[in-house]
C-alpha cells in the first residue's frame, strides 16, 4: 500500500515538477558559436531560466531531430531559410505570439516577408550573410572579379571553398549563365562537367576556418561565409573582398519555435531579450553576419559596420539590397536534388583522390 500510495503521489505531482523543470530551462537547438555566452548569462539572471545549447553541423540532421522529436525536445531553433521554410511546411514550427515581442518592431523590413514566411507569422531573422570571394592581392598577378577567375591555372592548389554542395554547384552554375536553383538534370550535369575542371585548383575544402587559411598563407583565394570574411579582413586589411560579378547566394537564418517546445514562452522571452538595440549589436559583433535589427545598428563597432550592416536603399518606400543580383537557395524536386548530389559525389571523389 505504502508503495501504491507513493505512486500516486508522484503521479499527482509530476505536472508540477514538470511545469517547474519546464520554467527553470530553455533549450536552444543551432550551430555552434551562434549566440555569446554574455547574453545567455544575462537571460539567465534576469528571469531564472537556464539556456541549454544543443548543437548541430547540418541543416539536414536538425531537421531529422525534429522529426524524430514531433516538434518537441527543444525551445528554440535556429537553421537556414530553406530547411526552416519545410519545417514550417511540415507542420514542425509554432505561429509566434507577437504579444510577447514588443522588439519586434526593431527587425530591419528587408529580412521580413521572405519565402520560408511570407507573413512573418513562425520566424524572427536572427543573421544573414553571402557568399563572398577573398583573395590576398600581394600573392596574386591578376585581379579577382568573380567566380569564372577560379579556373586560372595560376591557382593551382591555391583555392579554398566551402564545402556546402548547393553553394559550390550554384556557383558553377551561375558562370553558365543559370542559377542555385537550377532543376534541368541535363545542365546540371554540364555544371559537374565544369566543376570537375576546377579540382586541380582546389587547396582546401571545408565549411570551417576557411578565413585561418588565408591568413595563414595556405591559400590565396577563398569562397567564404559573411562570417569568415569579416574575420580575415579585419585581422588583415591589405586582403581584398569581391562580390563575384555573376551574382551573390544570399541566405537569411530564421530563429522559430517547435510546434512541441516544451517551454514556449521562454523561447519567446529571449528571442526578445536579443532583439533589444544593445545586445542586438554584441551578438552580431560575435556572429560576424548581417545584422538583421535595424535598430541594433547604430550599436555596431564602427570598424565592423562594412561587414555587419548590408549594403541598402530606400526605394518606393522599401528597403533594397544594393547588389542587385542575387538569389536564395530554394528547396528543390527530388529529380534535381539527386542530380546535385550526384556531380558532387564525382567532384568529392576526384579531389579525394589528388
Amino acid at each position: 500500500m505504502r508503495k501504491v500510495l507513493y505512486v500516486m503521489v508522484f503521479l499527482l505531482l509530476l505536472p508540477v515538477v514538470c511545469l517547474f523543470a519546464q520554467k527553470k530551462s530553455l533549450v536552444i537547438y543551432t550551430w555552434e558559436e551562434m549566440i555569446p555566452q554574455e547574453i545567455f548569462d544575462d537571460f539567465t539572471r534576469e528571469t531564472g531560466v537556464e539556456v541549454v545549447l544543443k548543437t548541430f553541423e547540418y541543416n539536414e540532421e536538425m531537421l531529422v531531430a525534429l522529426e524524430m522529436a514531433e516538434g518537441g525536445e527543444y525551445d528554440l531553433v535556429i537553421a537556414d531559410d530553406y530547411i526552416v521554410e519545410f519545417a514550417i511546411g511540415e507542420g514542425l514550427a509554432q505561429k509566434l505570439n507577437k504579444r510577447l515581442l514588443p522588439n519586434l518592431k526593431n527587425v530591419n523590413s528587408f529580412y521580413q516577408h521572405q519565402f520560408y514566411d511570407p507573413n512573418d507569422e513562425y520566424t524572427i531573422p536572427y543573421g544573414a550573410g553571402i557568399q563572398t570571394i577573398v583573395y590576398n592581392p600581394s600573392k596574386l598577378r591578376f585581379d579577382i572579379s568573380g567566380f569564372v577567375d577560379f579556373w586560372n591555372p595560376a591557382l593551382r592548389n591555391r583555392l579554398g571553398i566551402t564545402s556546402n554542395y548547393r553553394v559550390i554547384n550554384g556557383m558553377i552554375l551561375k558562370t553558365m549563365g543559370s542559377g542555385y536553383n537550377e532543376t534541368d538534370p541535363a545542365v546540371i550535369d554540364a555544371a559537374g562537367e565544369r566543376l570537375l575542371q576546377l579540382v586541380p585548383n582546389v587547396g582546401t575544402m571545408h565549411d570551417m576556418d576557411l578565413d585561418e587559411d588565408i591568413l595563414n598563407g595556405n591559400i590565396d583565394v577563398a569562397l567564404m561565409y559573411t562570417d569568415q570574411v569579416f574575420k580575415s579582413l579585419i585581422q588583415n586589411p591589405n586582403l581584398k573582398m569581391v562580390y563575384p560579378k555573376e551574382g551573390i547566394g544570399f541566405g537569411i537564418m530564421p530563429a522559430f519555435i517547435p510546434v512541441n517546445a516544451p517551454n514556449p514562452e521562454a523561447a519567446h522571452w529571449f528571442l526578445n531579450a536579443i532583439m533589444e538595440p544593445r545586445r542586438g549589436a554584441r551578438c552580431f559583433e560575435y556572429l560576424g553576419y548581417y545584422c538583421t535589427f535595424a535598430a541594433s545598428e547604430p550599436y555596431i563597432n564602427p570598424a565592423y559596420r562594412p561587414y555587419l550592416l548590408l549594403p541598402t536603399e530606400e526605394r518606393n518606400g522599401r528597403v533594397m539590397s544594393k547588389f542587385g543580383n542575387y538569389e536564395f537557395m530554394m528547396n528543390l524536386s527530388e529529380d534535381a536534388e539527386a542530380a546535385h548530389s550526384r556531380i558532387w559525389d564525382a567532384f568529392s571523389w576526384a579531389l579525394s583522390q589528388k
